[in-house]
């Protein structure tokens, strides 16, 4: 994995998004996870807010921005993409947040 200064940027913004649904970003659930039981939502979240197994093989740039979680015997993804503010493309630089914005997508494993 490489850890230079801008992945360990990256990746540090990342995890402070995912933890704390930092203000400013936006969090987007499919039509499935939408559909979810409260109580199953509120434990899916939070494993996503808690989620830590990041390897080389789900995470090979070390940005943190995957994720695969099994849960009530279903198998939920949550991704991390970087757009500029307009949000029209992806942003000039995912490790400098005055230029970033942070969407993730959180949906079922076949949804994706």
């Amino acid at each position: 994995m490489t850890d230079n200064a801008q992945t360990t940027k990256i990746r540090s913004l990342n995890d402070s998004f995912r933890r704390n649904l930092v203000i400013g970003s936006t969090v987007l659930l499919s039509q499935s996870v939408t559909c979810l039981e409260p109580e199953r939502l509120a434990e899916l979240l939070e494993a996503v807010r808690t989620f830590n197994n990041f390897t080389r093989a789900n995470d090979p740039h070390g940005e943190h921005d995957f994720g695969s979680i099994d849960l009530n015997s279903e198998r939920y993804f949550f991704k991390i993409d970087y757009y500029d503010l307009s949000p029209a493309m992806g942003s000039p630089n995912p490790a400098n947040p005055a230029v970033t914005g942070r969407v993730m997508t959180i949906m079922l494993a076949d949804e994706y």
